[in-house]
């Protein structure tokens, strides 16, 4: 689990995603415990992850917190709402539509060599706040029901949607991808869901590795962000793409 800890927090805090290592893993090593359980685990991990990584990426980044705030915002409304409804929803159904997502976004990624190396917004004003309004809400519902791969479909989105590049995009959504996980845990922890000796020590790994990869991205730029992205959707594709194949075939 600590090992799981830090992987996922470096991979989060450069491109995000870091709950498709943290769930599986928790998902093997406690096949017992109920989803909710699991979880609401994954949650206390990856915030203490994404808390360093935020701060790491305000104080080197500095994103322009008029976008990053209300998208944030929308975004803790979202997962609250997502959490509640989280298990009512059959998770299993999930997979079919992200593995939609993931190829669209890795086709379009590699499609276009030249996004995110700089930032082109394609919005002003109120238009571009809306967007990011409507993409932080609806994420943030996922992250609420879900979540492995919200932070790389935010940073896709900030990217492909808005025109920021991908250093500004991780900033973004370290902070957006904050909120989720806290407004995720306030349903939660009243529920007696969480594993907290579990969390614990996945959260403090997830520190280290979210400080050392929020370090990286910083230091190497878009290109080193961008060739992490098209590497992690290409491994989540194929990994999703198997669990949904098992699933039909079961």
């Amino acid at each position: 689990m600590a090992l799981a800890g830090f992987a996922a927090g470096w991979i989060d805090a450069v491109v995000g995603g870091g709950g498709l290592i943290q769930l599986p893993a928790l998902l093997i090593g406690f096949p017992q415990a109920s989803p909710v359980q699991l979880l609401a685990t994954n949650k206390l991990g990856s915030i203490c992850g994404t808390t360093t990584s935020s701060i790491t990426y305000f104080r080197r980044v500095r994103p322009d917190l008029r976008t990053a705030l209300p998208m944030a915002g929308f975004a803790f409304a979202g997962s609250l709402g997502g959490a509640a409804i989280g298990s009512v929803i059959p998770r299993a159904a999930f997979n079919p539509m992200i593995l939609i997502v993931l190829v669209a976004v890795g086709g379009y990624t590699l499609a276009k060599p030249s996004m995110g190396r700089v930032a082109a917004l394609r919005f002003t004003g109120r238009r571009h706040h809306v967007v990011a309004g409507v993409v932080g809400f609806a994420i943030g519902v996922y992250d609420g029901a879900l979540g492995p791969g919200t932070g790389s479909f935010l940073v896709f989105a900030l990217v492909g949607l808005l025109g920021y590049g991908f250093l500004q995009a991780s900033a973004k959504a370290k902070i957006a991808n904050l909120t989720t996980n806290l407004a995720a845990l306030l349903v939660f922890i009243p529920q007696g869901a969480v594993l907290w000796q579990v969390g614990l020590v996945m959260g403090a790994c997830n520190v280290l590795g979210s400080y050392l990869g929020a370090r990286a991205a910083v230091r190497w730029g878009d290109g080193f962000v961008r060739v992490v992205f098209v590497v992690l959707v290409t491994a989540f594709t194929l990994k999703i793409g198997y669990d949904t194949l098992a699933q039909l075939e079961g």
